[in-house]
């Protein structure tokens, strides 16, 4: 019988825009962007540069640090810019997609048919390597290592995420091909988690080769960090490699069909949308052509990902490599005058400070004003209630402000991400900025190590 791990701490923020279970197929973007600033501890080298042509599957750049892990183009065209940020550090690589997309020929393969060694070949010359992450560091994996095990979580409980079950709909022969391609990279354990408050999609629960895990309880609960510690924590020297379902499904294509297909379906969401929907898409497009027309009057913050985690672009700016959503809310730049003295039946508050408490199902449309200024950071066990991870985050958080870097092993760093602070940084009387702290701990964790 399959484990079904209670969580207790956590929050669920109710928020209006949840995307209805329809599935459509939109036209084309004419541009497509590979963004560096995806993935962690980068140290880019375009391979690809303005002007060039490339095929889908073709590789834009690699990672210095790491020079057989190689990123590619969802589409085939025309490198048409190359957009740099401070110190000329490359944000996005920009290709103009031809009418008909041509692939890069990669070659079928059946996976129980190879050995371990093809198999990393395969995927580190297609760049579907990038899909695979590691803990710690939450950095691409190294193919060089053998993981404990591999962690696949099989639903989302960020706000307004969408529900993997649309997202995997129809897609078990890939998802099981992509299953036997993890299978050749480690001889531990594959787990895949999934949610006991519902029954999960086929896809999932007939999945073979892999341990079902069910989880309860409120976000983060899905976030693979959280099931990583409840189901086999990481210790010091361990590594465990975890990647998501829909990254699984174009791994599955790659060796069904020789080319990177980087079809995904990504769910439209947020108070400011018309109309909330799903959408067959490719990585990285645009999303101007989804939002114009379809978003309310104001001004509005567009984000790749989710309102926890998500990174904020434009209304032409480009999805994320690992995100399954797009999330419009309002923008919040304005003061309120003695907010904290009003009623506020409209708003949402993890503490009763406001009247909303009586109205417990409801969904809010909330903003992104900060509601106050940076402030002296204390101890309040606000931290505590939403964070399920077996460590104190407060005392993490400090010994990274101060570099204790005996400190922070003792007190789990290995185990953390950004995402698994989020909601810390969500309910912080302080306004302090948790997760970008995380991420520089780290950071200071990786230079400390290699």
């Amino acid at each position: 019988m399959a484990n079904v791990y209670k969580i207790q701490k956590g929050l669920d923020i109710p928020l209006l825009g949840e995307a209805e279970k329809v599935v459509r197929t939109p036209d084309p973007a004419r541009y497509y962007a590979m963004k560096p600033i995806d993935f962690n501890w980068m140290r880019t080298k375009l391979i690809a540069k303005e002007g060039d042509r490339v095929k889908a599957g073709s590789p834009l750049f690699f990672n210095k640090l790491q020079p057989d892990v190689q990123f590619p183009s969802p589409v085939s065209g025309k490198v048409v810019a190359v957009n740099r940020g401070e110190r000329r550090k490359i944000l996005e690589v920009v290709v103009e997609a031809d009418d008909k997309i041509e692939y890069e020929e990669f070659g079928k393969g059946e996976p129980g048919d190879m050995t371990r060694e093809e198999v990393v070949d395969k995927l580190l010359k297609s760049g579907l390597w990038s899909f695979i992450r590691q803990r710690p560091y939450s950095v691409s994996a190294n193919p060089k290592d053998e993981p404990k095990a591999i962690f696949i979580s099989g639903f989302n409980t960020a706000p307004l995420a969408p529900d993997n079950d649309v997202l995997v709909k129809g897609e078990q022969e890939n998802f099981q091909r992509g299953i036997d391609v993890l299978s050749k990279l480690t001889n531990g354990k594959i787990h895949l988690n999934l949610n006991a408050s519902y029954p999960p999609s086929e896809v999932f629960t007939q999945a073979k080769g892999v341990q079902h895990n069910y989880f309860k309880g409120p976000h983060p609960t899905g976030n693979v960090g959280v099931q990583i510690n409840k189901v086999d924590p990481i210790n010091a020297g361990d590594i465990v490699w975890y990647t998501y379902p829909q990254d699984i499904i174009t791994i599955g294509r790659l060796f069904e069909q020789g080319i990177y297909d980087a079809t995904k379906v990504v769910a439209l969401t947020g108070s400011e949308i018309k109309k909330p929907l799903y959408y067959r898409l490719l990585r990285g497009r645009s999303i101007a052509s989804l939002v114009r027309d379809n978003v309310n009057e104001g001004e509005l913050r567009y984000i790749s990902g989710n309102v926890l985690t998500g990174n904020k672009i434009s209304s032409e700016g480009y999805l994320g490599f690992f995100d399954d959503q797009i999330t419009v809310i309002p923008e919040g730049n304005y003061h309120e005058f003695v907010g904290w003295a009003k009623p506020g039946f409209n708003k949402f508050s993890t503490s009763r400070s406001f009247f909303s408490w009586l109205q417990p199902n409801r969904k809010y449309r909330i903003d992104t004003n900060l509601k106050g200024g940076e402030r002296a950071y204390v101890v309040s066990g606000e931290y505590e209630k939403v964070c399920p991870l077996d460590i104190y985050p407060v005392q993490l958080i400090k010994a990274i402000m101060i570099g204790d870097i005996e400190l922070m092993e003792k007190l789990g760093i290995y185990e953390v991400d950004e995402e698994d602070f989020a909601l810390c940084e969500f309910v912080c009387t302080s306004k302090t900025p948790v997760q970008s702290i995380i991420r520089k701990g780290l950071n200071m964790m990786i230079e400390e190590m290699t």
